[in-house]
């Protein structure tokens, strides 16, 4: 199936960035809503309700135009651009994934989106070795054509950037596209944003917190044909986006080094688990060579990101099934995920109620989102 790409206008831009900074609307719900009811600015309409038959007492907090339009503006005063993931220019492997940011900003030249790209990644204490293979491997991957994403973190991160700076690298921000974390690291910013790309889910200004870096790690593998994993201790976010990369069918490589080194454990047990053994970016290029770009998910393809159809849209569940259906779902819920499509085998009940309850019940904060379409009870 061919996807429908199109651009959006500014009045749907508007509308998706109001959306997805909702509260309690992530990228996951985003894409329910757009399906459920057609389009943003529908969906928005609908929230408040849905919260409400939720079992939301308060107000759910939905950015006004004004702050939206603040946003935008920001952004376009940096010389950024906020790619919808419906737009020709969004990186495929990336709208391809479960839980692809609806919308994200880039600074620096949205081009290397579009070109096959490898994943560096490895630990902030990185010892002098490490760092240097790193930018050698950087360096020759990228002058075979292959972009180098990583986080710019200290360590790995930046010896990749720096290896693959001449020939095409991104790296993928945990706060807002204008904000340099870690701070020593404003050089090589500046470089990435006049020779390379950075990308960021987050809003213009976001200071990076801890919670921002595991979803950060999705979007460095997510943007990946494979990771490469250099240096990482047990329990590591290197080893977070390797088994993102893995959930994401992507490529999982890793260079082993000495027992005797706590920041070998990662690799060494990735290798042990069956990520390909790698020594040099010849290893990794024979292994990518018979990959193509990530077919678009069944979620991205379609009609999902056409223009809304002008005629009415199905009608929502009966009211009276959906109370039902209410007091079964949360009987079937608790604090421990289940997946979505159990749930359904578990209530009995059809896709569509089940999916409208959980919406209405993650809107109105009482359940969470979890990856690999799980949920549980907050």
């Amino acid at each position: 199936m061919i996807m429908n790409r199109r651009p959006l206008s500014d009045t749907e831009r508007l509308d998706w960035l109001r959306l997805i900074r909702t509260e309690n609307v992530g990228p996951v719900t985003f894409f329910r809503l757009i399906e459920r009811f057609g389009s943003a600015a529908q969906a928005l309409q609908m929230l408040p309700d849905m919260a409400r038959r939720g079992g939301r007492t308060s107000p759910l907090r939905i950015p006004g135009k004004s702050e939206a339009e603040r946003e935008i503006a920001a952004g376009v005063r940096l010389g950024a651009r906020l790619l919808a993931a419906c737009e020709p220019d969004y990186p495929e492997p990336l709208a391809a994934i479960d839980d692809a940011p609806p919308l994200i900003s880039v600074l620096g030249h949205v081009h290397l989106l579009k070109k096959r790209a490898v994943a560096l990644v490895g630990a902030r204490n990185a010892s002098l070795n490490g760092r240097r293979f790193t930018q050698q491997l950087a360096r020759d991957l990228a002058e075979s054509g292959l972009v180098v994403v990583s986080g710019m973190a200290r360590g790995i991160d930046t010896a990749a950037h720096e290896g693959a700076l001449a020939n095409g690298t991104v790296a993928v921000l945990a706060g807002g596209v204008d904000v340099v974390y870690p701070e020593e690291n404003e050089p090589l910013y500046r470089r990435l944003k006049a020779e390379g790309a950075l990308v960021a889910e987050c809003a213009v200004g976001t200071q990076p917190q801890a919670r921002h870096f595991p979803r950060r790690n999705r979007l460095i593998s997510g943007l990946s044909l494979g990771v490469v994993v250099v240096e990482a201790a047990h329990k590591s976010g290197s080893l977070i986006t390797a088994r993102l990369a893995l959930e994401q069918g992507r490529e999982v490589f890793a260079v082993p080094g000495s027992p005797m080194d706590p920041r070998c454990q990662g690799p060494n047990a990735l290798i042990r688990q069956g990520a390909t053994l790698i020594e040099s970016a010849t290893d990794v290029i024979e292994a990518l060579a018979h990959l193509t770009r990530s077919p678009l998910s069944e979620r991205a393809q379609g009609d999902l990101f056409a223009a809304p159809p002008p005629a009415v849209l199905a009608p929502p569940p009966d009211e009276t099934e959906l109370s039902r259906a209410r007091t079964l779902v949360l009987e079937c819920l608790s604090p421990t995920p289940v997946p979505v499509d159990e749930l359904i085998r578990g209530c009995q009940l059809s896709p569509a109620i089940v999916h409208t309850v959980v919406l209405e019940l993650e809107l109105a904060g009482r359940v969470e989102r979890r990856p690999g379409n799980q949920v549980n009870l907050i």
